[in-house]
């Protein structure tokens, strides 16, 4: 795992400040290492930060060139069947072709010499971005995964085009200061994260899943995008060549491709481990893990001092029946305050999804005795798992029953109590209504649980009503949408009204940009595919790359193996979603290892308490962050119906912590990226870095 950075000008002379400026700005993807190279003839300059995984050795160092000298390629990433690769070059060259080490990244060099970049594309099952110069060409292709894992962005900087694994390699440029996109910010305050082939600036964009962007001649024209893999066309596939086997033939073949998947991402020249909480995901991987190692595998777990947020007895319960050496932490308060001043670099643009805190902490943990963790991320898209797919189509089914009128009238109702009133009266009406009850509520709470939130999969139960009253006022939001569709971005969105407070905002939001959809028979399929393409790879993928990255960590997904993906889409429905339950065919491999009862309770989750500490501890941060003064000095949002939001949380009336935060996410980046002064969340003053190319706005 490494970061890449680099720039192509014709007119530059000398490379050595821009390029060695944008590759230290990634230092922290890769501490073990740089390298340089630069074009003279045609003014590109490659750069490269290492983190050693296969080959530590000299060998492996990039940037790295073809047998030939044809090819120069910078890259971050793993390639799991590169040895495969590695084979079928020899048997194409008659074992002519001169491997000289032990690493992916020749593998990669010497397949695209013998096949071609497309064809070697296909043939790689991983995750990676990579930056490959054709120099008998003159031709720059930039490259990303399939399922967007890793990232890689790009901007033109006038006749000069910068490219690099995070945006601060862009930044790092001189004289590289792009204007705040506000439509992405707009969207943003929706959505927790910026989405889509955009960034928070005007002219930055991101690569897209499955894309190669090739340039010919810097400045005097735009790139050239060829897909060369597309989630509509393998979900389009699954549903023209079903699986026709009964429900245990499926499950095991669904064990054979997970087997594989793990088994392939075990493979390092580092210490290697997984994080484990004990949740039905990274049970399943590190049970497959342990299965297939003749040691006992590293697990890692964070707990939270706050018992209803706890899960380190369940995850240590799973590692002791696996036999797992199991690391687990307490956390308390304290040390996740102190994450937050952290977070703005760390995600290198606005980014509100809370769960970035324990990512973040449960990733430094692990890296104190590991190079490289897997993670059980992908499963809920993959196998239908979260509670919009489960309880989502049902509800619209009942609230398309009733005319929209009347729909609004029960909305109205909703909001007639407030948060605090529901709440002692649904705990009084539980105890006195029995399982009925219980059942009726537990929707409300599967549905309306938040992303960041220990309640996004939590299984409904009567104890604890954790903000129900502000999820029913939610739900109340809900019931005047016009048609599904509307009820998915609703579900999605942490803050309808967020585009409102964007001062100078001319257009619409800028949203999530999904793929051309495929026709599926259901609702909860479409929104799972949307779930594919657009929350995984511009929330959870981004959350754990940067909070993995941020501690040198790599981090690995063998849910999202591609081939996982396309045999899941061939399964049923019935077969992911069934009842009241997702992923009922990943449980149904996972009895195969783990006892139900280890898994099958309440996720918990290690949720952040945010609406308690915006109250207390984290008050005089936010505060600043939310002054009148400051919020007109800055010209970005409206003051007003910001500093009403906020008014009503201290309140008490009711819960808008994730509202706050997206906005005091923003203001932290802006504060830590143009030089806004503010204070410390717990006092005293904040001495902020001059980022390279970035002024005062």
């Amino acid at each position: 795992m490494c970061g890449l950075a680099g720039f192509w000008d014709r007119r530059c002379q000398r490379f050595e400040p821009a390029i060695f400026a944008m590759t230290n700005a990634l230092r922290h993807r890769g501490p073990d290492g740089a390298g340089y190279w630069f074009d003279g003839r045609h003014g590109l300059a490659l750069g490269h930060r290492r983190l050693a995984i296969l080959d530590c050795s000299d060998r492996g160092r990039q940037p790295m060139f073809s047998a030939s000298g044809r090819w120069a390629l910078v890259y971050n990433g793993e390639v799991y069947n590169f040895a495969e690769i590695r084979a079928r070059v020899q048997e194409a060259t008659r074992g002519s072709y001169p491997f000289v080490g032990g690493s992916d990244t020749e593998v990669i060099l010497g397949a695209v010499e013998t096949f071609g970049l497309w064809e070697t594309l296909t043939q790689m099952v991983g995750m990676f971005a990579m930056t490959l110069w054709d120099r008998e060409r003159a031709e720059l292709h930039l490259v990303r995964d399939r399922l967007g894992i890793k990232p890689l962005y790009w901007a033109w900087h006038g006749e000069v085009l910068l490219f690099g694994s995070e945006l601060k390699a862009l930044r790092a440029y001189p004289g590289f200061d792009p204007p705040l996109d506000r439509r992405a910010l707009a969207g943003y305050l929706s959505r927790s994260a910026v989405g889509g082939e955009h960034t928070i600036y005007e002219g930055v964009y991101r690569v897209r899943p499955g894309a190669v962007l090739s340039a010919r001649s810097p400045g005097k024209e735009r790139l050239e995008e060829r897909r060369w893999w597309r989630a509509e066309e393998v979900v389009s596939e699954g549903i023209r060549s079903p699986f026709m086997g009964d429900e245990e033939q499926a499950t095991d073949e669904l064990e054979r491709e997970l087997r594989r998947a793990v088994g392939q991402r075990m493979v390092a020249d580092v210490p290697l481990g997984a994080f484990l909480s004990g949740g039905i995901d990274s049970t399943t991987v590190v049970a497959l893990m342990q299965a297939q190692s003749g040691r006992p595998v590293k697990t890692f777990s964070i707990g939270n001092a706050a018992a209803r947020y706890d899960e380190a007895d369940d995850a240590a319960r799973v590692a002791r029946f696996l036999g797992t050496e199991h690391t687990s932490l307490i956390v308390e308060p304290r040390d996740a305050l102190a994450v937050i001043e952290r977070l703005p670099m760390l995600y290198d643009e606005p980014f509100a999804d809370a769960s970035q805190i324990p990512t973040f902490l449960v990733s430094e943990l692990a890296r104190r005795q590991v190079t490289v963790a897997l993670s059980g991320d992908g499963g809920d898209e993959v196998f239908g798992g979260y509670n919009r797919h489960v309880w989502g189509p049902k509800i619209w089914r009942g609230l398309s029953r009733v005319p929209p009128g009347a729909r609004g009238h029960l909305g109205q109702a909703l909001l007639w109590l407030s948060p605090g009133q529901w709440e002692a009266l649904i705990e009084r009406a539980g105890r006195l209504g029995g399982p009925q009850a219980a059942a009726l509520m537990g929707r409300a709470e599967a549905l309306l649980g938040r992303s960041g939130a220990a309640s996004t999969k939590t299984t409904p139960s009567l104890a604890p009503w954790r903000l129900i009253g502000d999820k029913l006022h939610k739900l109340a939001e809900i019931f005047d949408v016009p048609d599904a569709e509307a009820l998915y971005r609703r579900l999605l969105s942490n803050w309808g009204e967020g585009p409102r407070v964007v001062r100078g905002m001319e257009g619409a939001p800028r949203t999530w940009s999904w793929e051309p959809e495929p026709q599926v028979a259901s609702l909860a399929e479409r929104w799972m595919f949307r779930d594919l393409v657009g929350y995984l790879p511009e929330d959870i993928l981004t959350k754990v790359d940067r909070a993995s990255m941020g501690v040198s960590l790599e981090a690995r997904v063998p849910l999202l193996d591609h081939r996982l993906v396309a045999f899941a889409w061939r399964l049923p429905l019935s077969m992911k979603v069934r009842g009241r339950q997702g992923k009922y065919i990943l449980r149904r491999v996972l009895d195969r290892y783990v006892p139900r009862v280890l898994v099958e309770r309440p996720k918990m989750g290690f949720g952040v308490p945010l609406d308690a500490w915006l109250r207390a501890e984290l008050r005089p941060w936010a505060e600043a962050l939310l002054s009148r003064e400051r919020l007109e000095r800055e010209g970005f949002l409206e003051v007003a119906p910001v500093q009403a939001l906020w008014r009503e949380h201290l309140s008490g009336r009711r819960s808008r912590a994730y509202e706050l935060w997206n906005i005091l996410m923003f203001q932290a980046w802006l504060e830590q990226h143009h030089r806004v002064s503010a204070r410390r969340p717990f006092g005293g003053s904040l001495e902020l870095r001059q980022v390279p190319g970035m002024g005062r706005r």
